[in-house]
C-alpha cells in the first residue's frame, strides 16, 4: 500500500493538535499524561511537537479525555470544518 504524501494543510494541522494537546497538558509532565492513556512518552512527545501530524482517532480521543478537552474544541482550534470535510483526492 502506498501512503498518500499530506498536503501542507495537513502538516499545519498537526502542528496546531500538538500545540493544543500541549496546551492542555499544563503543567502536568508527558509522562503521567502518557502513562494515563497507555502510550510510550515518545509518542506523545511526537504528536506534540508535530511529528504525527494525523494520530489515530482513538488516540487522540484517548488524549482529549485525560485532559479534558471537548474533541470539538480540538477540531475548532485544529482546522475549520469545510476544510475537514473537503475529500482528499489520491
Amino acid at each position: 500500500m502506498v501512503r498518500v504524501p499530506l498536503t501542507p494543510q495537513e502538516r499545519d494541522r498537526g502542528r496546531r493538535l500538538g500545540e493544543v494537546l500541549r496546551d492542555a497538558r499544563g503543567s502536568r509532565s508527558m509522562t503521567s499524561v502518557a502513562s494515563a492513556v497507555g502510550m510510550p512518552v515518545e509518542t506523545l512527545r511526537k504528536i506534540e511537537s508535530g511529528r504525527v501530524p494525523t494520530p489515530a482517532f482513538f488516540t487522540v480521543a484517548a488524549l482529549a479525555g485525560e485532559l479534558d478537552l471537548p474533541l470539538d474544541a480540538l477540531v475548532d482550534a485544529c482546522g475549520d470544518s469545510a476544510e475537514l470535510e473537503e475529500p482528499r483526492t489520491a
